[in-house]
């Protein structure tokens, strides 16, 4: 797999996990997600694929690729996490 083709991949997993509430949206009333639930999802996604990404160029050792990007998808679950039931109880989160 080519360099292109892992890096289309990377960006293209974003829209892939988006479909997903955008058809629960359109079949069903249980989602029920607004124009900034996806916006704010997509910057999340899109920056978390950046930051993959960059990690992924930018490092040479595979031990720190691995750790950057176990930090960087931890990052991004305590985040959607606090976002979707306010975990932590943060003001972020709207309690």
């Amino acid at each position: 797999m080519t360099q292109k083709q892992k890096t289309l991949i990377i960006y293209a997993l974003p829209l892939a996990l988006l479909s997903i509430p955008l058809v629960g949206n359109l079949i069903s009333n249980e989602v029920n997600w607004s124009a900034s639930d996806f916006l704010i999802a997509g910057v999340l996604l899109f920056t978390t694929a950046f930051l993959v990404n960059l990690v992924r160029n930018g490092i040479k050792k595979q031990s720190q690729k691995v750790l950057f990007t176990i930090f960087i998808l931890l990052a991004l679950a305590l985040i959607w996490l606090e976002l979707a039931v306010g975990i932590f109880g943060s003001p972020f989160a709207g309690s």
